[in-house]
């Protein structure tokens, strides 16, 4: 359909979603599927009584954390009113019946998140953060292959059969079948979204805030430069204009490489598709999905366009800042009726949307306007952080006789003495000090010229420190960021037992099987049973772990019952390996049999495939967990990273708060091995379970703790970084540091810290 361009206008918005809304996906003239943060997908048919908008008509459940990439299965026999597949941060494809609302097949192959999904000749292609395209076929997984480097961030399929995707690594490959046959290089970042552009080629969009159509020869046909941050998504529509979604807020829309229009929104636009008529589908992460529109028809009510036009303007009234204060914190013009005090005094208020500058003149008794007050480029970049709350300054004080250096903040609209006052009582020091911190406060900030009386002598020494008869500078910013939860040093591991619980479960058990005949050959005998005694003693006994020894016999016997016993019984004997691995000896016996016949690999497949039994899982993952301790079995921990964390991954979703805990200890143990041992496809992996555990907000406090700090401590010194800015570990940092659980909030401010840092 050939159309002119006019401007687009706000149609309806689609309210429902709980969280941000990440995907759109268009199901030709039957309605709109939308996916969340809030891990469900939404399908929305047209309102039967008013054309212009949209109702929410089915929701579907399933994905255990948040939902990406969409698909519309057309409707067929199968699928009478068509279907959808979706793509999650779990590592699940999802297949449903838009009939029923139900989920139809689940797609396990994925190792990391989905990121893209294309229908390919009754096919599912699917691409993913592990670096693998995925064929599924009838559901299941028919072939993969790794086709990037890093991270797939995108896969289309072309009209001439091709699949083109995109990645972390900047690039864009052609493929027929698995066979590369082009590879795309121009952007300077991540390929973030794709778009086909009939008759022409293909659409990109990246983290280099640009948007380029390609040839499918590779030739760069055009590029659009507008957006002033991430381009997550691109679109096409027959008319030949182009959407894009960005970071920035602005949804642009594009005609013969020239941006004709901005859309605003009041926050990030994860994603925008043109519906069949030329109308825009908008995704946002204030919840809400927006259609755009041309047709006069079918623009909003003007009540409707006033409330958005005021919700825009309250959203960035909100985040404006002049001077380094918030706009909306300022007082408004009747400030001005108060008289100034000294001539020249300044004054800031608001007017509208702007700061303006008032300075007080003493003769004529009134407020001069000076003007319109904004921040430099770089404003809210050359502050101090202190406990994820920013600062001009933000001094190292030193108090001597061994104490530890305290932290000073301080901002330049505070009252010195306040702060003073506030900063002395919160650190326990005596209130006789207060003159001495404002005049460093004062001195250190360039407020103010003084003298001070040469024999005064100063308790604060060190960085930005006030010495007498010396010259003191501020440092707005430190040299180095303060982390208060991050890098995890060290392994985390359960050495707390029950001992004789355990022995007398062993018991229990045992004279179960005694009493079944069919059962009663894999009993212990007398001695056997003194023996697991005997083991119990020398683990009761820590004190002389450096010197104490365990049979070669006993470990077998161990061993022996975890193959043997029925599996419903086999936790106390897992029990006691877990302890049994905290023990130098015993570890290095244990890795010695793990050598020639790997029963640890063996036990973890047998209890993870009954997760019915929660005492199974709770002890064998709380045993993988405690190997970390011993150096010696980093290597085996780091081979069978993969299937270990599969095996575990269903922990997750248990209602069991000490199996997810479990779970988020394993998950912090690898993130800090994986860094000392720079791998960077594991800590990728770890990464995604751990922002997966992340997003549970419902989680106990230890378990989403301990999963933040292995996300702070990958991108602080592992090689991942990047991978979890693709994640929109932002989002994830802001949740965290708004939590009223402290150790939350400080953990989300380190990670938010991490974000700001090039």
């Amino acid at each position: 359909m050939e159309i002119d361009f006019k401007e687009y206008q706000l149609r309806c918005q689609l309210r429902g979603h709980e969280d941000d809304v990440r995907g759109i996906c268009v199901c030709g003239s039957e309605g709109i599927a939308t996916s969340s943060r809030d891990r469900t997908v939404r399908f929305w048919s047209l309102d039967s009584s008013d054309k212009r908008k949209y109702v929410s008509s089915k929701i579907l459940l399933g994905h255990s954390s948040f939902v990406g990439p969409l698909a519309w299965i057309s409707p067929d026999e199968e699928f009478p009113e068509g279907g959808i597949v979706s793509g999650g941060m779990d590592t699940m494809v999802l297949v449903w019946d838009l009939r029923t609302g139900e989920k139809v097949q689940s797609l396990k192959g994925h190792r990391l998140q989905v990121t893209g999904i294309v229908l390919d000749k009754g096919d599912i292609v699917s691409s993913s953060v592990d670096c693998t395209l995925r064929r599924w076929r009838n559901g299941q997984s028919v072939e993969s292959w790794e086709a990037h480097k890093s991270a797939i961030q995108a896969v289309i399929k072309l009209p001439s059969g091709e699949l083109v995707s995109g990645s972390s690594d900047t690039t864009l490959k052609l493929w027929r079948g698995k066979t590369c046959v082009h590879t795309f290089v121009g952007h300077s970042d991540t390929v973030r979204g794709l778009a086909v552009m009939p008759g022409l080629g293909v659409l990109s969009a990246s983290h280099d805030g640009s948007i380029r159509l390609w040839a499918q020869s590779g030739e760069v046909l055009m590029e659009m430069v507008g957006h002033t941050s991430i381009v997550y998504s691109v679109d096409s529509h027959a008319s030949g204009l182009i959407v894009s979604a960005s970071e920035d807020r602005f949804a642009k829309i594009w005609k013969d490489g020239v941006c004709v229009q901005s859309l605003e929104h009041p926050g990030c636009i994860w994603d925008a598709k043109f519906l069949e008529n030329g109308d825009i589908v908008t995704a946002c992460s204030d919840g809400v999905i927006r259609i755009w529109t041309v047709d006069q028809g079918n623009i909003a009510d003007p009540v409707e366009l006033e409330a958005y036009a005021s919700e825009l303007s309250q959203y960035k009234l909100s985040r404006k800042s002049v001077g380094g204060l918030k706009l909306e914190d300022l007082p408004g013009l009747e400030a001005l009726q108060i008289p100034g005090t000294s001539d020249g005094q300044k004054k800031i208020v608001r007017e509208g949307d702007n700061g303006v500058a008032y300075s007080w003149n003493m003769r004529e008794q009134k407020w001069d306007k000076i003007g319109e007050v904004v921040d430099g480029p770089d404003d809210s970049m050359n502050r101090s952080v202190l406990d994820g709350v920013q600062y001009d300054y933000v001094f190292d004080v030193d108090i001597g006789d061994g104490e530890p250096i305290r932290k000073l903040p301080y901002n330049r609209s505070d009252n010195p003495y306040d702060t003073a006052d506030k900063w002395l009582l919160k650190e326990n020091l005596p209130l006789s000090y207060r003159q001495q911190i404002v005049e460093f406060i004062l001195q250190n900030t360039g407020q103010k010229d003084f003298s001070i009386d040469p024999t005064f002598r100063d308790p604060y020494t060190g960085s930005s420190a006030y010495v007498p008869g010396q010259p003191s500078y501020a440092s707005g910013i430190s040299a180095k960021p303060t982390f208060k939860h991050i890098p995890k040093r060290g392994m985390l591991v359960f050495d707390v037992a029950q001992f004789d619980g355990i022995l007398k479960k062993i018991s229990e058990f045992n004279n179960t099987l005694l009493s079944d005949l069919e059962k009663k050959d894999f009993s212990l005998t007398e001695l056997e049973i003194s023996r697991l005694g005997a083991i119990v003693k020398i683990l009761k006994d820590t004190s002389h772990y450096h010197s104490s020894r365990l049979a070669d016999v006993d470990i077998a016997l161990l061993l022996k019952l975890l193959k043997s016993w029925p599996v419903a019984m086999i936790f106390p004997v897992i029990d006691i390996l877990r302890m049994i691995v905290l023990h130098p000896d015993g570890a290095s016996m244990v890795l010695r049999h793990i050598e020639v016949n790997d029963v640890v690999m063996e036990m973890i497949m047998k209890v993870t495939a009954d997760t019915a039994l929660p005492a199974n899982l709770l002890t064998s993952i709380r045993a993988v967990t405690n190997l970390f301790k011993n150096s010696c079995y980093h290597g085996w921990l780091q081979k069978h990273r993969s299937d270990i964390l599969d095996a575990f991954s269903s922990c997750l979703a248990s209602p069991n708060k000490n199996l997810q805990l479990a779970y988020s200890t394993l998950i912090l143990n690898y993130a800090v091995l994986l860094t000392e041992k720079k791998d960077e496809e594991g800590q990728s992996h770890v990464l995604s379970a751990a922002l997966e555990i992340a997003e549970q907000e419902n989680l106990e406090v230890d378990s989403r703790f301990r999963a933040l700090v292995a996300i702070g401590s990958l991108m602080l010194e592992g090689l991942v970084k990047k991978v979890a800015m693709d994640f929109d570990v932002e989002n994830i940092a802001k949740v965290a540091k708004a939590s009223k659980e402290a150790k939350i909030a400080e953990i989300g401010a380190d990670i938010e810290l991490l974000t700001k840092q090039s």
